[in-house]
């Protein structure tokens, strides 16, 4: 693990960068680096699971809609969740708790559906386990779309207290980032990369590859909530639909890009990704250059988006860093 400390290290400065842009720039700029730093929280907790196991998960969507949902039944003013919410259990409308003790219920909730459900998945590998963790996000996507009386259903539930600055976002970003560094180089970490090498000699060496498995996956789901929490303490208002399939191709499109079996793929395709959208965001709405005038298009943004993603895939199939981590070594080579 100390051979790594330097990537740790790079990471984190990487983090704090764009922590200090958002700082220094508009608010609109803070915004984006708030929204990155959030993303970021996201695609480290999927590479958790998916970098070190191998198998690609479309179902961590759900446990970001679980945590949101979670921190909001306590982190809603009381006379809101009265309005909103007033089918609530009585000890939930009569409490009320500042983002980290919410955010803690959150996390706690998606941790333990994410352990539930990861036993029977856990059963499965490859496509299998992938197609799986689809149908859990359908089910849970669903199950919230008709759930009113915690939910609101379809409908959106504002509200919630905006306490998910530039600071919050930098910390939690920064946690995530430790907490998977520490398991990556961990013996369990490196036992589960041995497995996603080759299975089979795995078992025969004597890992338990399903315990490992499940361990990563709950681990991944609770920073995964820890993003959704944070992104709906951000917005101000919860929707079922954010948490379903835009969100989940676009966080697996940041890991896939930069590199899935590299914790510095997660933070510099995430990075690379955002800064890309939101240059595509400003162009899409239209502007003006020497006078020249370049009307809005409709869905520019997506469109140029996928063809980056295609042409990085194709020139490298491993995403940017290659599936290898940024090291103060690597960067003098």
């Amino acid at each position: 693990m100390r051979a790594h400390l330097s990537t740790l290290l790079l990471l984190a400065l990487v983090v704090i960068a764009v922590a200090a842009v958002g700082l220094t720039g508009s608010s609109v700029v803070e915004r984006v680096a708030v929204d990155t730093l959030i993303k970021l929280v996201v695609v480290i907790g999927l590479s958790v699971f998916i970098g070190n196991s191998g198998i690609l998960s479309f179902g961590h969507a759900s446990f970001a809609a679980i945590g949101a949902y979670g921190a909001a039944w306590f982190t809603l003013p009381l006379a809101a969740k009265k309005i909103f919410l007033p089918h609530l259990p009585a000890f939930v409308l009569a409490t009320q708790l500042p983002l980290p003790g919410g955010a803690a219920v959150g996390v706690v909730l998606a941790a333990l559906a994410a352990l539930v459900i990861g036993v029977v998945i856990m059963q499965l590998s490859g496509i299998g386990a992938s197609i799986a963790t689809l149908a859990w996000l359908a089910i849970v996507n669903t199950v919230c779309s008709n759930a009113d009386s915690l939910t609101k259903g379809t409908s959106s539930l504002v509200g919630l207290p905006l306490a998910t600055g530039i600071g919050t976002a930098t910390a939690s970003a920064l946690l995530a980032l430790t907490v998977a560094y520490v398991f990556k180089f961990s013996r369990y970490g490196l036992m589960l990369q041995a497995s996603r090498e080759d299975e089979v000699a795995a078992r025969a060496s004597g890992i338990a590859v399903r315990p490992l498995r499940l361990m990563a996956f709950v681990l991944s789901a609770a920073l995964v909530a820890l993003g959704g929490i944070l992104q709906g303490h951000f917005l101000g208002i919860l929707t079922v639909s954010q948490f379903y399939l835009e969100f989940t191709f676009l966080t697996l499109a940041m890991l896939v890009m930069g590199g899935m079996r590299s914790l510095s793929g997660a933070v510099v395709g995430t990075i690379v990704l955002a800064v890309a959208a939101e240059i595509l965001r400003f162009l899409a709405g239209g502007f003006s250059v020497g006078g020249i005038v370049v009307p809005a298009a409709t869905g520019l943004r997506e469109i140029v988006l996928a063809l980056i993603m295609l042409a990085v895939l194709l020139i490298r199939p491993r995403g940017l860093t290659g599936g290898h981590e940024i090291s103060l070594r690597s960067i003098r080579f």
